[in-house]
This record gives structure tokens, C-alpha cells and sequence, in this order.
């Protein structure tokens, strides 16, 4: 035996919980949240068992259900939860309703109208209005579902059957986590804060203080709310970039990074850090996944590693970071995402909950082709995580996944530039489109043939309609600087 371990585990320890306390502040800083104790939190990456949880925890309501989701589908999921929320509300539980009008355009009116016969509570966010030109580019991009003040549920799961599967078709892969304690209060906060943006806010007898909710647990969140132009989630992976010392690994499905972000990130891998990017092999916006591919060469070079998913889809939105942060929600690492949405996320710090995160990582990771530079060798792992265990993968439902293991099989930017475009091929018709993205470039085409025809017989119906659009968008931009003119004036 050694006789110096026992003082180099305490000075081990000691160096550990030091970095931890300065990175408590870092991350309160960077989030502007602050660190809430005293949770329990389970991690969902299954769409059929995350819904399942989400519904049994709808049963079980008693007071008021919040229910904040980008995408709700007129499928057999969506109706689902219709029928579960209404029931509750028939039940007296008081039910609110958040959807974003983008995330829902393709939901027909008639969806609704059970929600409102049942006393339900809807707002759509940030419909088109003239007053708001420019609201089309601010998106409510959140999922969340939060019960009683006492249970809440993020991540990246929409309501449609993508998540659940249909037929032959296999779910996507997504990740949440089920929060229970003052966290899950903290997150109905959120729900309170946009619920009052869009009209009457919510009244007080359904409204949770964190600090009166009964602990559930022992682990400590951080609730990131993302605002526009607040750039939290932005400042806190830069933060986790900045500070990592052996590695970080990322799962984002619509990867297109703004510059200082992958500053950080090839910054963090040149200074020896096991950075790791997994994002989906075919991406459900295939213009997306063609703009992802062109940002890897600079992270490649840098020493980042790049995994593509080969399963139809992976939406997990994840970050991790030496074993003892971890970041879950429903923010992704694009300019859209990070400084135009309203977007909501929780972040962790326990070790025993990063591992789970990164065996997660890992078992995506096994169902991956990694991407290479010409004439480069794959790496060798050297990291000492595992992942998860084969019992909670087969519960799961990642059982799916991990028979398609790739066993060590590699791509080269060559091949991928090769490959052609998802975009590409999804016009010339190489790939099968899902139902969303057919409704897209339906849409799509109708306009661009509009557009053909009344050039062709009207150019100048075309020029007018150009000049109305600047004429619109000048004269709202005139008024708002009319009102802060104003409003200054008045301050002086």
C-alpha cells in the first residue's frame, strides 16, 4: 500500500471541490440562474417511455398542469395528450396550453377546438401580425411540462408520433429529464413568465415558490431560461469550453455554431481536452445538416472528434463535461437557437448523473460513424467511461440502436462531399421525405411556381409587392424608434 495515498486523495478531493466551487459560480453567472438544491432527477431517452411518464405524471394532477411545446401533432400521440389534458381539466384541474404557430402550422384548427370546449386554456406564440414583422424570427422553441409545482419534464421531446415511431418506422432518438423537487417549481416559473407575455398572467393560487416546495433529492440544478439576445446557453458552453479540463461531449442534432463557439470548442481540443461532437447522419432539415458538414473541417483540424449518427434521426440536445457537469433542454448550438428563441434547459452538477449523460453519449456513439480528414487515423479512446449498462440500454429502448453498431467504420470529408448534399438529394428525389418535410417543399414549390407565374405575366405586381414588404418593415422600424424617442425624452 502507498503510504502517501490517503494525503494525495485528500489533496485530490481538496483540488476537485475548489474547481467545483469556482465553477458554481461560473455557471450562475453565465446562466443567470442560481444553483437550487434538493432534487431528483431521471434521465429519459426513449420517446415511448418519456411520454408514458409524462402522461401518468397528467393523471396524477391535482391543482394545475403547464404545458409548453413547439410541436403538437394532430397524430395519435398529440390526440393522446389532448385526451389526457382534457380529461384532467373535466376533472377541475386548471390546464394551461403554449405552442409556437411555426412549430404548429401544419396542426389544423380543428385540433384545438376539444382543448377549448373542455375549459383548456390555449395561446399560440408569436402568431404573424403586422405590428411584428419580425416576430417570425423569435420562436417559443421549449418543451416543457410541468404539474403541481412539484414535477416538471425537459428536453428535447416534441408531441408526434416521430418520437414514438409508426409502422416500421423506428422513434428518433431525443433525451429529456424528469425533474422533481424546488427545480421542477423553478421551471414552472418559466411557464409563468411566457404565459404573462401572451396575455392575463397566471393566478397566484397556481403559482409554485421553489423555496416552499418539499425536497425530493440531493442533486443541484441550474433552470437556464433562454431568452432573446440573453445568450445564456451560448456563455455557458463557452464556459464549459473554457474550464474542462479532460473532456467535453456534445449532442446537438442542428449543429451550426457561431464562430466564438467553435473558437471555444477547437480551443479547448488544441489544449489536450477529449472534445466530442455526435450529430445526426441524416438530418430531418437536410439544408441544415449540409450547412453542419460545412463547419467540420476547421473543428477537425483543431483536434474536435466528430461523430454522425446513423439511425433516422437524433434530436438529443446534451453537453457534458468532466465527469461532473451536464447540461440537458431544448436549446441547440445554432444562432437561432441560442439568441432568437425562447428555449429552456437544466444543468447539473453531480457526478453520478454525468455518467449516466456520457454512457448515453457513448452508446450513441456506438451506433456512429466517426468523421476523419483525408489521411487521417481514428483515435484511440483512453477514456474510462462505459457505457450505459446493458439493462437500463435494453429498458430503455436503445436496444434498437446499439444493433446497428458501426464497429469502428469511418467517413472522410471526401466521402461526405461525395455523398452529395441531404439537401441536394432530397430535391432530386434520392431521399424519402418524412411528413414534415414534404409539407415544406410542397410549400415550397407552390410558392416558387406563384412566384415564376406572376413575374412572367406581372413583373411589376412583383416590384409593388416588394416595395410594400420594405415600405411595411421601414414604417414598423420608424415607429419603434418614434416610442423610444419618445420614452427617452419623457426620462430626461
Amino acid at each position: 500500500m502507498n503510504p502517501h495515498e490517503p494525503a494525495e486523495r485528500h489533496e485530490r478531493d481538496a483540488r476537485a471541490g475548489a474547481i467545483a466551487q469556482f465553477s458554481e459560480r461560473a455557471m450562475s453567472r453565465a446562466s443567470a440562474s442560481r444553483r437550487i438544491d434538493g432534487n431528483r432527477l431521471t434521465l429519459q431517452f426513449d420517446g415511448p417511455h418519456a411520454f408514458d411518464a409524462w402522461l401518468e405524471a397528467i393523471a396524477r394532477a391535482e391543482r394545475f398542469i403547464h404545458f409548453e411545446n413547439y410541436i403538437l401533432r394532430d397524430d395519435s400521440v398529440g390526440r393522446s395528450f389532448r385526451d389526457a389534458l382534457v380529461e384532467r381539466a373535466r376533472a377541475g384541474v386548471q390546464v394551461r396550453v403554449v405552442h409556437d404557430w411555426v412549430g404548429c402550422w401544419a396542426t389544423g384548427r380543428r385540433y384545438w377546438r376539444p382543448y377549448r370546449e373542455a375549459g383548456v386554456e390555449v395561446r399560440a406564440f408569436n402568431p404573424p401580425s403586422i405590428r411584428d414583422p419580425f416576430g417570425l424570427f423569435q420562436r417559443d422553441h421549449r418543451k416543457l411540462v410541468c404539474v403541481d409545482g412539484e414535477i416538471a419534464f425537459v428536453g428535447g421531446f416534441c408531441v408526434g408520433e416521430e418520437w414514438t415511431g409508426k409502422g416500421d418506422d423506428p422513434p428518433w432518438r431525443d433525451t429529456g429529464v424528469e425533474v422533481q423537487g424546488p427545480g421542477a417549481a423553478q421551471l414552472g416559473s418559466t411557464f409563468e413568465r411566457i404565459w404573462a407575455e401572451l396575455g392575463s398572467p397566471i393566478p397566484s393560487d397556481c403559482q409554485v415558490d421553489p423555496e416552499r416546495v418539499t425536497l425530493a433529492g440531493e442533486l443541484p440544478v441550474w433552470i437556464i431560461e433562454g431568452l432573446p439576445w440573453r445568450s445564456r446557453v451560448y456563455r455557458v458552453t463557452q464556459l464549459m469550453a473554457a474550464t474542462c479540463r479532460e473532456r467535453l461531449w456534445i449532442t446537438d442534432p442542428y449543429f451550426v455554431a457561431p464562430r466564438p463557439v467553435r473558437e471555444a470548442l477547437a480551443g479547448a481540443a488544441e489544449d489536450g481536452v477529449d472534445v466530442r461532437i455526435l450529430v445526426p447522419g441524416h438530418n430531418n432539415w437536410p439544408w441544415v445538416g449540409s450547412l453542419s458538414r460545412g463547419g467540420y473541417r476547421f473543428l477537425l483540424e483543431s483536434g474536435v472528434r466528430i461523430f454522425e449518427w446513423q439511425g433516422p434521426m437524433i434530436h438529443a440536445k446534451t453537453s457534458v463535461a468532466d465527469g461532473i457537469w451536464a447540461r440537458i433542454g431544448s436549446s441547440n448550438l445554432n444562432v437561432a437557437s441560442l439568441l432568437g428563441n425562447w428555449e429552456v434547459d437544466v444543468g447539473v452538477l453531480d457526478a453520478d448523473f454525468a455518467l449516466q449523460v456520457e454512457g448515453l453519449f457513448l452508446a450513441d456513439q456506438a451506433s456512429s460513424l466517426e468523421v476523419l480528414l483525408p489521411g487521417r487515423r481514428p483515435m484511440e479512446d483512453t477514456s474510462m467511461v462505459t457505457p450505459l449498462e446493458p439493462e437500463s440500454v435494453l429498458s430503455g429502448g436503445l436496444s434498437r440502436w446499439i444493433r446497428t453498431g458501426t464497429g469502428g467504420q469511418t467517413l472522410t470529408i471526401g466521402d461526405l462531399v461525395r455523398a452529395g448534399s441531404q439537401f441536394g438529394d432530397a430535391i432530386a428525389g434520392h431521399r424519402t421525405l418524412r411528413r414534415e418535410d414534404r409539407a415544406v417543399l410542397g410549400t415550397v414549390a407552390v410558392l416558387v411556381l406563384v412566384a415564376a407565374v406572376v413575374s412572367g405575366f406581372a413583373p411589376r405586381l412583383i416590384g409593388w409587392a416588394v416595395a410594400v414588404l420594405l415600405g411595411w418593415f421601414g414604417l414598423v422600424l420608424s415607429l419603434r424608434y418614434l416610442v423610444q424617442a419618445f420614452k427617452k425624452g419623457e426620462g430626461e
